[in-house]
């Protein structure tokens, strides 16, 4: 069974800087991965970590005795995980999981954990607090891994780290301890502290090629033809194109895009502020609908030019929900985002 790294595709020059990193023994105690959402930066940060735990990684293990005497001895690379030994299958995050099992891998992500376990009372909404930190890093990280490799951190939208959580990650950043790493996954790094960031070795994660997208789709079982369609419009992003080519997704776009239509139509402006609860979901599911709306402000533009009525009120409306949309990617408050956005698209 190969290690994870060997099965990412489209990143081969971040996979390289790692691999030589590790041949090397000189992988770096804090890293930055930076890309947009979907394109393999978490799959690439738990292959480093397993790769890092691997209790074979540059050992040699004696051949098993066969029929005709002892095979020759296997010689797993200072580079590459071996993908079967204990803290290869415990360093992957299991069917339905968001947390591995390793004791020395440890996750961390906005309202991953219940309050309780990490000395809070109420969950946490905003940002990952100072509490998770404290919890899962600084009473952690000046301790030695658990099983004797290393211990590693992986945290998921590292831009969401509160400014208390962020400042009081600072200290270890600065100081790690022996065979202690931190990864931490961003689309939007330069939200990041420039403290965070100065501490930090920055790897860029493009998006995905599309026929590397469709060649995943196709073997997770989409035909040719909807892989090809799919990855099209994913926009290099895998996790784009599985959400669209979902049907319960796609209901989900389309009744959204119904009801803002709904809403502009309406004399009242109660309709629409509802519309602006839809900015409570994740960013990127926001992003999705928004994207959604876009796309039949596009087709209504379109068929609107062919009888020469509504057109431009068709474009006007299609380059605000693109505003919209930038703005969430610059980390602005989706729920007030959304509000604006309806407010304009009335106007």
């Amino acid at each position: 069974m190969p290690g994870l790294l060997d099965t990412l595709l489209g990143q081969e020059p971040a996979v390289a800087t790692l691999r030589r990193a590790l041949a090397a023994d000189k992988v770096h105690h804090a890293y930055v991965f930076d890309g947009p959402d979907g394109v393999g930066k978490e799959m690439a940060a738990f292959g480093l970590a397993q790769a890092l735990l691997c209790e074979r990684r540059g050992t040699t293990v004696e051949g098993a005795r066969g029929l005709f005497g002892p095979e020759p001895p296997i010689v797993f690379p200072t580079t590459e995980a071996c993908g079967t030994c204990s803290a290869c299958t415990r360093s992957l995050l299991r069917a339905g999981e968001k947390r591995p099992v390793h004791p020395d891998l440890v996750v961390l992500e906005r309202g991953l954990y219940e309050p309780s376990q990490i000395g809070r009372r109420t969950p946490e909404t905003q940002d990952i607090s100072v509490d998770q930190v404290r919890t899962l890093v600084l009473a952690r990280a000046a301790f030695g891994p658990h099983e004797g490799r290393a211990k590693v951190f992986i945290i998921r939208r590292a831009e969401e780290l509160g400014i208390s959580a962020a400042n009081a990650l600072l200290k270890t950043l600065e100081e790690p301890g022996n065979r202690v790493h931190f990864l931490l996954l961003s689309s939007v790094p330069d939200r990041l502290l420039p403290t965070i960031r100065s501490r930090t070795q920055r790897l860029r994660f493009a998006p995905l090629p599309a026929a590397t997208v469709a060649q995943i789709l196709e073997k997770e079982g989409k035909s040719n033809e909807e892989a090809l369609r799919l990855s099209a419009r994913s926009e290099g992003s895998l996790a784009r194109a599985r959400q669209l080519g979902d049907p319960a997704a796609t209901a989900t776009r389309d009744e959204f895009v119904a009801r803002a239509r709904d809403a502009l139509r309406q004399n009242s402006i109660l309709p629409a502020l509802a519309i602006a609860e839809e900015g409570k979901k994740e960013k990127a599911e926001l992003g999705v609908l928004l994207d959604a709306l876009a796309i039949a402000f596009a087709e209504e533009g379109r068929a609107a030019a062919l009888d020469g009525d509504g057109a431009d009120r068709a474009a006007v409306r299609f380059s605000r929900v693109l505003r919209a949309t930038r703005e969430l990617d610059r980390n602005a408050s989706p729920q007030l985002t959304v509000e604006a956005l309806f407010l304009e698209l009335r106007g």
